[in-house]
């Protein structure tokens, strides 16, 4: 591409995200419009993208970009959901999108069938975007978020399988698709971790922030060398630092990185639909010189749809099916673990004579129970229902990764620009078909809920527990002193009011050496219950007793405080 092309892109990109919504249509669907558009336009050349430029350059920082923001309680909650959807609903389409391909189109072996169902069984994750906006239940909006993170891992692998070149069986397949989740797993764990101990360390925030974006490159690089999938090695990484960076990371630098990232995670979203467009026109050309026809891409097309949407419903209705019985189940496993867990502690003190470390067991006991009880509750209280599957289902769009992995498929394979055209044709038709429609859909099946009452409530109960901790920490500091000197309860006092709402320095008082001490000591005292807030808000968001939305709005005031704190002179 051409510099005076690329100009035009960002200008293209830039001026239809922001038109889109004030047009009704969704920003990813003007996109690829716009990039069909500009292919045909007079004076530009076919444009051809390299698939590693998506797959090993853009698509790593988004995946990272999208876990980081994921709350961990919640794809926790829904991590058995996420898999079926990610893994077993991929694996499952590719196979059976293989065998009709194979029987469709004569001189396409089954291998490559599985190539084509491989890259058109991910779904994007456009569609969450659309569902928030409509306003569906968070579980509805977690799994979606979840299943976009892994199941291009789970396509590329097969595909990786199907193009080897081997025989292939199911044996080998589960095999090398268990090799690679593990080895990607303990790579992006290892460089989650390692990134954020370093990042601790760095004190000036603008290089902080800026070595967050290599982050993604560092796990995904590695993990395919060895063999694993590099993407879901990015997506572990930004579940760690997602799970760590509020013990790690300056209130400062994590404002600063989510207002950085989100520009990125924009331009690069946008980027890969325009590119998806403006590669038309060469799909097309490249068709034209095969001896298919345009009747045999509308036929495989259609059949590998039909194959999609039947193993989708299928594995969504019983994905909503086991939602109504998760309640009980969970119970009973509750129930038995707690019987396990006495009669082990009980046996602890008959044998150790220790009652210190028996009450410590007991305390992660009761605490592990508490997590279980909570998750119950939630189970019982957002109960995927029959309209929230309908909308599960609908929302399986494809999009640009669909494109660039056909791609990739060897050039010497039988018809190969019939299976690239059609993935891409599949793509567009999902993107504008249940793209287009479906905020209708779940206007039509009442899937809308209203959450501000429970998030109100749960606002109010966790103000309630940062007054607490501010009451109990402003009492310890009284009772006992600065380092050892005590404070005047004029700084105690607004400390302690401060903590609630925002508040100035004009309590300080005027003269210079007076209003210094007391600012400072403030300040001083203003951390120290931030940081015991921050602390209490973290365990209540481990115990699952709150509601992940409301926890993520404690702590960005908590932030917000801290960050005001940093910036009183004195």
């Amino acid at each position: 591409m051409t510099p005076g092309l690329l100009i035009v892109c960002f200008v293209v990109l830039v001026a239809v995200s922001a038109l889109a919504p004030r047009i009704g249509v969704a920003a990813p669907l003007a996109l690829v419009a716009g990039g069909v558009a500009l292919s045909y336009a007079p004076g530009v050349d076919v444009v051809e993208v390299d698939p590693d430029l998506v797959l090993a350059g853009i698509l790593p920082p988004l995946l990272y970009a999208s876990a980081v923001n994921m709350p961990t309680l919640d794809f926790r909650r829904e991590l058995r959901s996420i898999t079926w959807l990610s893994v077993v609903v991929v694996v499952v389409s590719a196979l059976l999108c293989g065998l009709v391909v194979s029987a469709l189109v004569p001189g396409v072996g089954f291998a490559a069938g599985m190539a084509l169902g491989a890259v058109i069984s991910p779904t994007d994750a456009v569609a969450t975007s659309i569902v928030k906006e409509a306003g569906v239940a968070p579980r509805v909006v977690t799994v979606l978020d979840g299943e976009g993170l892994l199941n291009d891992a789970t396509a590329l692998v097969l595909l990786r399988s199907a193009v080897a070149g081997g025989a292939l069986t199911v044996g080998g397949v589960a095999g090398d698709l268990l090799r690679s989740l593990v080895v990607a797993v303990l790579v992006g764990a290892v460089v989650g971790w390692l990134t954020l101990q370093v990042r601790s360390r760095i004190a000036d925030d603008t290089l902080n922030v800026a070595t967050s974006f290599v982050v993604p490159y560092l796990a995904f690089f590695p993990a395919e060398e060895a063999g694993a999938s590099g993407l879901v090695a990015a997506v572990v990484a930004g579940l760690v630092v997602s799970a760590r960076r509020v013990h790690e990371l300056p209130a400062a630098v994590r404002r600063a990185e989510s207002t950085n990232w989100h520009s990125v995670s924009f331009l690069l979203e946008g980027a890969v639909f325009l590119l998806m467009g403006l590669q038309t026109r060469g799909l097309v050309e490249d068709f034209r010189a095969d001896s298919r026809t345009w009747v045999d891409v509308a036929l495989v097309g259609g059949c590998c749809l039909l194959v999609l949407w039947g193993v989708r419903a299928a594995f969504v209705a019983t994905l909503v099916a086991r939602a109504g019985t998760e309640h009980a189940r969970g119970r009973a496993r509750t129930e038995a673990v707690r019987r396990h867990w006495q009669g082990r502690l009980e046996r602890s003190v008959t044998r150790r004579h220790d009652p210190a470390a028996a009450e410590r067991r007991a305390s992660r006991v009761r605490t592990e129970l508490e997590r279980r009880e909570a998750d119950l509750r939630f189970y019982a209280d957002e109960q995927l229902r029959k309209r929230d599957g309908g909308v599960l289902f609908w929302a399986g769009l494809r999009g640009a990764v669909t494109l660039a992995a056909a791609q990739t498929i060897p050039a010497g394979t039988a018809h190969r620009p019939l299976l690239v055209l059609t993935a891409f044709a599949l793509a567009v038709a999902t993107l504008v078909l249940q793209g287009g429609t479906l905020s209708w859909l779940v206007t039509r099946l009442g899937a809308r809920v209203d959450r501000r009452d429970v998030r109100r409530e749960h606002g109010t109960s966790l103000a309630e527990l940062l007054a607490g901790v501010a009451d109990s920490t402003t009492g310890d500091i009284a009772a006992n002193g600065l380092d050892g000197r005590q404070v005047e309860w004029l700084v105690l006092d607004q400390a302690r009011e401060a903590s609630h709402p925002e508040r100035y320095t004009l309590w300080a008082g005027d003269d210079e050496a007076d209003r210094h001490r007391r600012i400072t000591e403030y300040r001083r005292v203003r951390q120290a219950i931030i940081d015991d807030q921050r602390e209490a808000l973290l365990d209540a968001r481990a115990s699952g007793r709150y509601d992940s939305a409301a926890v993520r709005e404690m702590l960005l005031r908590l932030d917000a405080g801290e960050m005001t704190v940093d910036g009183l002179q004195g």
